[in-house]
């Protein structure tokens, strides 16, 4: 039996209580916190940098995962790790030498991803998917919490899933990203995923604790 992390997006979460908020994700049954990071030039909206990001820090006792929608990711690599970043995972649509900024995360500490967006064919992921610690598959477009998910997502994890056994990578994190609820998280998981990204799903429910806790079962 696959273990499944979830990572809630705090995205989502109230920014008047961050703080609180990471808490409360420290005493749930999430594994990972995630951090969208957005520029509002690859993505149509900006949303969270550095000093956020070390602040979470400061209070986050889970993994802290931090998903670059940015042009030019490779520039701020090193500040990220700094500034409490364990898994970094950038875009291949931002990524002209998408090997070489894996290699650079590498060496900052961090686990490396490599995100797709829904339009991208998960086969652009052949040449690279030996070196990578994580493969996310965009299941919305990004640049906005509180969409509809893409059913489409779930045949890409699939064909991922089989790409990477067939590369031998057995390690490999599959991470979904966008519209994941209750009604597609067993799909994914049975598909091949290995992490979920759940935001409006989590922090809008009446008890996030519960409602992360349910979306761990679905592996059960």
């Amino acid at each position: 039996m696959r273990n499944l992390i979830i990572a809630p997006s705090v995205l989502a979460c109230d920014f008047l209580n961050i703080g609180s908020e990471v808490q409360m994700l420290n005493e749930s049954a999430a594994e990972w916190i995630h951090i969208d990071v957005m520029d509002g030039v690859f993505v149509p909206n900006i949303s969270f940098g550095f000093p956020v990001l070390e602040a979470i820090n400061k209070v986050a006792t889970k993994v802290l995962d931090v998903h670059l929608m940015i042009e030019k990711p490779e520039q701020y690599i090193t500040t990220f790790a700094k500034a409490g970043a364990k898994v970094i995972t950038v875009h291949y649509e931002a990524c002209p030498h998408v090997h070489r900024t894996i290699q650079q995360i590498k060496d900052a500490g961090c686990l490396a991803g490599v995100a797709i967006n829904p339009g991208t064919p998960v086969e652009v992921y052949q040449d690279i998917i030996a070196d990578l610690d994580l493969a996310l598959i965009m299941s919305v477009n990004p640049g906005f919490g509180g969409q509809k998910f893409i059913p489409n997502a779930i045949n890409k994890t699939k064909r991922l899933a089989e790409m990477a056994a067939k590369a031998g990578n057995t390690t490999l994190k599959i991470e979904i990203d966008g519209g994941v609820t209750m009604a597609n998280a067993a799909d994914l998981y049975q598909a091949g995923a290995d992490v979920l990204v759940a935001g409006s799903f989590v922090f809008s429910s009446k008890d996030p604790k519960a409602t992360i806790a349910e979306l761990v079962s679905v592996a059960k």
